[in-house]
């Protein structure tokens, strides 16, 4: 099977991004970049994507959909609506750090994740350290940010990183960032990533 057709199959059977997964409509506005943060911090534990997106979903069905009602709720309604996800691992931990978080994007940012954004004026390694400086936002965290929010921040594209590339390898795709922007051509940069990394992850 050319690159090609093996990219097409890719995309058929694995091209959404975990943003949608969890009913997040993406945009360049507060509230959605919030709720990738949160999505972010939860794929980035070592648990089950399918969980993690569960979880994120049922946070956002809870209210919680902003840092403001993130902060606002109790530390006991974060982890209920956790637990409901699924997402009974770390349940605890994360709770805290959700209400954390929630508090260093008020103080820091005024809850818009796109002043971060201005700060880091297209350099992509001063976004991973704003993103860093949010309680469990570790590198995977930032890593899943930055290949999803590619989408609406065009500047941080193409981002693949250390998984996207390992699903590229093991499907016999280019490993170069540019061979694999270039085969895939007018795909979303987001949705190449997301389905690069489902396919290093997809044990069928």
């Amino acid at each position: 099977m050319s690159g090609r057709r093996t990219l097409d199959a890719l995309l058929e059977r694995h091209g959404t991004t975990f943003t949608a997964e969890a009913g997040v409509r993406l945009r360049d506005t507060p509230q959605p970049l919030y709720q990738l943060l949160v999505l972010s911090h939860l794929l980035s534990a070592r648990i089950r994507a399918q969980i993690a997106v569960a979880a994120a979903r049922a946070l956002f069905s809870h209210g919680l959909r902003t840092p403001r009602r993130m902060a606002d709720a109790t530390w006991q309604e974060r982890v209920d609506a956790l637990g409901e996800g699924g997402y009974r691992r770390y349940d605890e931990r994360t709770a805290t750090q959700l209400g954390d978080g929630a508090l260093h994007l008020l103080d820091a940012y005024g809850g818009d994740l796109r002043r971060l954004r201005r700060e880091a004026d297209g350099d992509s390694d001063v976004l991973r350290s704003g993103l860093r400086r949010f309680p469990g936002i570790g590198p995977a965290g930032a890593d899943i940010f930055l290949r999803e929010v590619q989408t609406v921040w065009p500047e941080t594209a193409p981002y693949l990183d250390k998984k996207a590339l390992q699903g590229a390898e093991r499907l016999g795709l280019p490993t170069a960032p540019a061979a694999l922007t270039r085969l895939a051509k007018d795909e979303d940069p987001a949705v190449l990533a997301a389905a690069l990394v489902r396919g290093a992850l997809d044990k069928g």
